[in-house]
């Protein structure tokens, strides 16, 4: 018997649960407490992309895997609930990633992000990227605002949409090539590594500027993951020296109801010398970590 390979993993938009995409179907687990929520296997392929919609039934999956259940140059949007595909969007190229929220479907390919409208899979916009074989691609969740990130088109820039307020800012976050970004779930707040691994820096997406400096370490790593806490107090990063390190972060960079606590801003501080008040829990390879009404038919968009 052939044994099953994971292939992805993704949480959803609260992480309350995850997706695994494997080469005989996919599964979804809830965190706590720990179970297997459902697990649906295909015969004949592989899942290499699943995106939840927070708890709902409605998710986005790309064939992957040596045996493709689907193209890996199709989006297929999957209804739980009837336990099938219901509608699709095609590509010239492989689908390097997908994120989902409850308006949109963002899809990165090797040189362009384009952005959907869920509910009828019309394309609202197109960016052009540097070449983006990781799928470096982060949409921030929050009803209240839409905020995307993605590679800009010079080595170590971060392209930011703000589409709320219509703009575009662009972050010259570092020097050699990006490996990790990460918005905040209210997209205020973006996190950015390049591939010598060993900084890692916030930045505030309303203007660009440079929040924080947080060092990893002296040696060079592959960043393989990064997460903020639900107000930015923290931050986690997960690199193949099988480490997490956790982070606390200054009073400037929290979002939420936490920054006015004094020890949370004490720990900051701390944070901030040269060695950090990291924890590095010996993990390895860890990661950091309702249905669209009207959604129907065949997106052909080709990129």
């Amino acid at each position: 018997m052939t044994p099953v390979e994971v292939l992805s993993l993704s949480f959803n938009q609260d992480f309350g649960c995850f997706a695994c995409g494997t080469t005989t179907g996919f599964r979804v687990y809830n965190c706590d407490p720990f179970k297997e929520t459902f697990c649906r296997g295909f015969n004949n392929g592989g899942i290499g992309i699943v995106e939840m919609l927070f708890r709902c039934n409605i998710l986005a999956i790309v064939g992957g895997g040596p045996a493709p259940k689907y193209p890996p140059t199709k989006v297929m949007i999957w209804d739980d609930h009837q336990v099938k595909c219901i509608g699709e969007l095609s590509f010239r190229s492989q689908v390097r990633a997908v994120r989902l929220r409850r308006d949109r479907i963002v899809v990165a390919l090797e040189h362009k992000v384009l952005s959907y409208n869920f509910a009828d899979l019309k394309l609202l916009h197109q960016i052009e990227t540097l070449v983006n074989s990781r799928g470096l691609l982060a949409l921030s969740s929050a009803a209240d605002t839409t905020v995307l990130a993605c590679p800009g088109l010079h080595t170590g820039q971060v392209r930011i949409e703000l589409y709320d307020r219509k703009q575009t800012k662009f972050i010259s976050a570092h020097n050699t090539p990006l490996v990790c970004l990460c918005l905040s779930l209210d997209g205020k707040r973006l996190a950015t590594a390049s591939d010598k691994g060993t900084l890692v820096r916030v930045w505030n997406t309303a203007d660009g500027q440079l929040l924080q400096e947080l060092r990893r370490g002296t040696e060079p790593a592959h960043i393989h993951s990064i997460a903020f806490s639900r107000h930015c107090d923290w931050l986690a990063v997960s690199s193949d020296k099988g480490t997490v390190h956790v982070f606390a972060l200054g009073p400037n960079v929290v979002t939420g109801s936490d920054e006015s606590d004094p020890a949370k801003a004490a720990a900051a501080a701390a944070a901030n010398s040269p060695v950090g008040a990291a924890a590095a829990m010996q993990r390895p390879g860890a990661a950091a970590a309702a249905a669209p009404a009207g959604l129907h038919g065949n997106g052909q968009q080709q990129g």
